[in-house]
């Protein structure tokens, strides 16, 4: 009882760390960018974007009304002491912080409107992606996605003929389409290959890879840079006012795929790029990361 206390705490924390703060680099990437801009209208944005950063992280607040669908990342090792309760222990915590954050309540049943506590009366939310993996951790990634955002997802099963430049097309059109919808400067996750519905989890997964970090892959990491020189040229800007930086950072994640098929998704994030991680092994030492 007392290592399932001890995950349901740490999932807690997680979401209110999610919520109320992003990770330092990208703070002094945002002031960096602030120092880039000449257009009042950009400035001012962008100012506002990091006072408002600055005073969720100070007083514990959430930095956006809409703190998101929860979701969570779930790595269980085989040595893990947790492993079917997992997800009752996670959903009793989604519970719990939307009252002691407090988060918005966003999960809506079709038929019997918000639920009040954001988890959906079916099951399936909060979403859960569990993976397996050896050792004895636990490792958990609070997710929580916001509307807007989720909104200017995108997903196409291209021709497989188009081939790599048929998907930077397909991605730099969608980001286009997007425009000013999803809350700009932009994270972008691009996944291809899988299916139809992995390409999209790909996706999920590549927004949250070390921010500024090239993938290990030299083709794709070549592929990450020229899309980000792509996207930031577009003109986007700021909240969508023309100026200042559109995409912060894209990620591609790649997988093999059917040949007759090449699905593509592509994530984003609003510049509240929400996510936490913590591991906690089998006697309950939790480590942030």
């Amino acid at each position: 009882m007392m290592l399932e206390k001890i995950v349901e705490d740490t999932a807690v924390e997680l979401l209110r760390k999610a919520a109320t703060s992003v990770p330092e680099g990208y703070l002094k990437v945002f002031k960096e960018e602030l120092s880039k801009i000449e257009g009042s209208v950009g400035k001012a944005q962008l100012g506002n974007i990091i006072q408002n950063i600055e005073l969720a992280e100070k007083d514990l607040k959430p930095m956006c009304q809409d703190t998101g669908i929860v979701a969570f990342i779930v790595e269980v090792g085989d040595k893990f002491l947790i492993r079917s309760k997992i997800k009752k222990i996670l959903t009793k915590a989604t519970e719990r912080a939307t009252k002691e954050i407090p988060l918005r309540p966003n999960a809506v049943d079709m038929f019997q409107g918000n639920t009040g506590n954001n988890v959906g009366l079916m099951g399936y939310v909060p979403i859960f992606y569990i993976d397996l993996i050896e050792g004895e951790l636990l490792k958990l990634t609070a997710f929580p996605k916001g509307g807007g955002s989720s909104n200017v997802a995108n997903f196409q099963m291209l021709k497989p003929g188009l081939g790599i430049n048929g998907v930077k097309e397909f991605v730099l059109k969608a980001v286009a389409e997007a425009g000013s919808l999803g809350c700009p400067p932009y994270f972008i996750g691009v996944g291809i290959g899988g299916g139809e519905d992995q390409c999209m989890i790909l996706a999920k997964k590549a927004l949250l890879k070390p921010f500024r970090k090239r993938s290990d892959n030299p083709l794709i990491a070549e592929i990450e840079e020229e899309l980000l020189e792509k996207i930031n040229s577009l003109g986007i800007g700021v909240m969508g006012l023309g100026e200042g930086i559109t995409a912060m950072d894209i990620h591609v994640e790649m997988a093999a795929r059917h040949p007759a098929s090449l699905p593509v998704g592509i994530v984003f994030s609003c510049w509240a790029i929400r996510h936490a991680s913590a591991t906690i092994n089998e006697n309950g030492l939790v480590e942030m990361l």
